[in-house]
């Protein structure tokens, strides 16, 4: 991978005053609208009080309703956009800038906080992760893990030469005696009947044929 000076130009993107937005971050003026969830007839998961079809996904999962207006309002670093992330997870797109993700010959570029305690106690990490992060353009890749806190404190490349949708990352809802409530934050293959109470908020996917790699390489 090219460095220095040799190092790919990030490509335009929104920006708050000198800070770089990443494509998938919320913005203030993106409030999420108020939609009643209820439950489904005979214990079959929740809905929405005014559901329509476009509202669940091609494998039945229901997603949060968010409306999309980049630049409205202020950047909410670390809050994301669910419309946003889904479109790039599905599509391959780098999360920072919305262009298509890196890719070489051991295949596409994700870039993650360093999960440290995964390294020990599984066996060929980070084989077979389930991650809602979309991957990243080499640009954009070089750039975040200097602007951004979390990735300052410590983070891994990996190359992934194959990768799957396989769920969602959302709420939990449980049946509540009037409405359904949230009870947790999780993350649920499509398969898992968890899904039919879930409210997705993230699309997932799982990771195969993974190398750790140096971005200075």
């Amino acid at each position: 991978m090219p460095t220095g000076t040799d190092s790919p130009e990030p490509r335009p993107g929104l920006r708050h005053k000198s800070a770089i937005v990443p494509y998938t971050t919320r913005w203030s003026g993106e409030t999420k609208l108020p939609t009643a969830v209820v439950a489904r007839a005979r214990g079959f998961g929740i809905a929405f009080a005014d559901e329509i079809i476009s509202d669940r996904d091609r494998h039945g999962a229901l997603w949060q309703r968010d409306p999309s207006r980049p630049g409205t309002g202020l950047p909410e670093f670390g809050n994301v956009h669910s419309g946003r992330q889904r479109r790039a997870m599905r599509n391959l797109l780098c999360q920072v800038c919305s262009g298509p993700a890196d890719r070489d010959e051991l295949g596409t570029l994700w870039l993650l906080p360093d999960y440290s305690d995964y390294h020990q106690d599984w066996a060929g990490w980070p084989e077979r992760m389930a991650t809602p992060e979309p991957p990243v353009c080499l640009a954009c890749a070089n750039t975040a893990v200097r602007v951004c806190p979390a990735l300052r404190k410590g983070h891994v490349a990996i190359r992934v030469g194959h990768s799957v949708v396989s769920g969602v990352r959302g709420a939990l809802y449980v049946p509540g005696p009037l409405l359904p409530k949230p009870v947790d934050d999780v993350m649920v293959p499509y398969e898992d009947p968890a899904m039919r109470w879930t409210l997705a908020a993230h699309l997932v996917r799982e990771l195969f044929q993974c190398t750790i790699v140096r971005l200075d390489e």
